[in-house]
């Protein structure tokens, strides 16, 4: 059964023996741990921080995809809603303009998870998707987000023999769920896409997959969300959130507050100030290159003419893609966990990875061996064991929470977005009676288990990829209970 296609992510350049140097080009985006998103698109207006105590109807802690996202779904549905986010950093900061741009219809983290967990309601989350990810490219139009959106499919490619078979026999399930994909054969895809690695392929057409710029997006829901008088302030990190008297009060490090109905966390990753939150997640760290501009000639020499997002097969996989300048964006591969679900911009840069995924990169395209990676940089991503997004309420239903994408929330966080609305505003909602949304997955063990746990199934999912997919019983077990670790 094929392996999901994730979006994922950020650092000075790594330097190796066989690293050559070459002059960066003038136009060529700043290096560091910003990602390329980030440092290529305009950053809107300062937003000020919070100065002084506030009161909302609905406070949102986190100014990403699901909080920006749940501003707009709450002011769709009252237009007189008094709306506050709250952001620590600035808008986009963590993983929603970091990732690698894919956005997927998929709310399971691809129909092969949907069946293990969730078979009973997997044909209506496919259905909920589809439709979610048409939503959000027609709001995207009807807004002048210009983010850069191509509806060009997704291609998953083979580069080892057991993966075929398994491409081949994926068909034909994913075709009795609705899921129409074509098998390429060897010939086939390395006319589509020119490289030495890749045995065979599986194409899925435009309908459930985009590619965009993810911080073009974010930031012009920032510009929708001010548009409809929703407040957003910067560099206003929360220290606790408390119960009172008909309300909750959220207290920022600074020191002002905010006194509203209710709250929404919206931290993903970042979660972690939360602790009622720590069990469901762990953070994983991901990592991304991108290349200078091809040329004309090089963009020539690895055909690539449909633009698709890609990913390989394996457990430890990449995913890459064109930007819309055609540049390659090549990430993935490790996903590295830090004791205590640690999270910050001392791990934005990992020179190991980054040095490892240009070997990779070279493997795939050695005939873009000229091609230097101004861009490096690293994210957290929030996975859940079921890497699925997880929901929950606390305080006696002031507080709302949606958290656990695994690499799958440019698009999904917008359907999220819309479950956390219906608990705030639509409690007889159809939407909150799914198991998908009520139940939880299986919690993560407390530290020093959870660092043990990561790295044990790390080393066994590396252990597999480098057995023909076989594996062992830690990771057999695993499957048979329905949790695992990946980003």
């Amino acid at each position: 059964m094929h392996r999901a296609c994730g979006s994922g992510y950020d650092a000075p350049m790594a330097t190796t023996p066989a690293r050559r140097r070459f002059a960066r080009p003038a136009d060529a985006p700043p290096t560091g741990a910003i990602s390329y998103w980030l440092a290529a698109s305009t950053a809107g207006p300062e937003r000020a921080p919070l100065a002084t105590d506030a009161s909302a109807d609905v406070v949102i802690i986190g100014g990403g995809f699901t909080g920006l996202w749940t501003a707009i779904a709450l002011t769709d549905t009252d237009p007189t809603l008094r709306v506050l986010v709250l952001e620590a950093e600035t808008v986009g900061y963590g993983a929603s303009g970091r990732n690698g741009g894919f956005c997927s219809a998929s709310l399971t983290h691809g129909l092969a998870n949907g069946i293990r967990h969730f078979p009973d309601e997997v044909a209506m989350l496919e259905r909920e998707g589809i439709a979610n990810l048409r939503a959000l490219v027609d709001f995207t139009r009807a807004n002048a987000i210009d983010c850069d959106l191509e509806e060009t499919g997704i291609l998953d490619v083979a580069d080892q023999p057991h993966q075929v078979d398994e491409f081949k026999a994926w068909v034909d399930e994913a075709a009795a769920w609705g899921d129409e994909m074509e098998f390429m054969d060897r010939e086939r895809i390395r006319d589509e896409v020119h490289s030495p690695l890749w045995l065979a392929g599986l194409y899925r057409p435009p309908g459930r997959d985009a590619i965009l710029d993810p911080a073009k997006l974010v930031r012009g829901l920032a510009r929708v969300c001010e548009e409809r008088g929703v407040t957003i302030h910067e560099g206003s990190r929360v220290r606790s959130v408390h119960r009172a008297a008909g309300c909750v009060r959220v207290a920022t490090e600074a020191g002002p507050s905010v006194v509203a109905g209710h709250v929404v966390v919206a931290t993903s990753a970042y979660s972690g100030w939360l602790r009622r939150l720590s069990a469901h997640f762990v953070p994983v760290y991901d990592y991304v290159l991108v290349s200078d501009r091809l040329t004309p000639d090089q963009r020539a020499s690895i055909g690539w003419q449909r633009r698709q997002g890609m990913a390989d097969a394996n457990n430890q996989f990449h995913y890459f893609r064109l930007t819309a300048d055609d540049r390659i964006l090549w990430g993935g591969y490790d996903a590295i966990y830090h004791f205590g679900n640690g999270v910050g911009p001392q791990f934005d840069e990992r020179p190991t990875t980054f040095a490892k995924l240009e070997t990779h990169f070279r493997a795939a395209f050695p005939q873009l061996a000229e091609v230097d990676f101004p861009c490096r940089w690293g994210g957290a991503i929030d996975t859940t064991s079921r890497f699925t997004v997880t929901f929950g309420q606390a305080l006696g239903g002031r507080l709302t929470y949606a958290l656990g994408y695994t690499g799958l929330g440019v698009g999904s966080s917008r359907w999220a977005a819309g479950v956390v609305r219906d608990y705030i505003l639509r409690p007889d909602s159809d939407l909150l009676k799914l198991r998908f949304v009520q139940s939880r997955p299986i919690p993560f063990p407390p530290e020093p288990l959870r660092s043990a746990a990561v790295q044990a199934v790390r080393r066994e999912l590396d252990r597999a990829d480098r057995n023909e997919g076989r594996r062992g019983l830690l990771l057999r077990t695993l499957d048979a209970l329905g949790i695992g670790f990946d980003s």
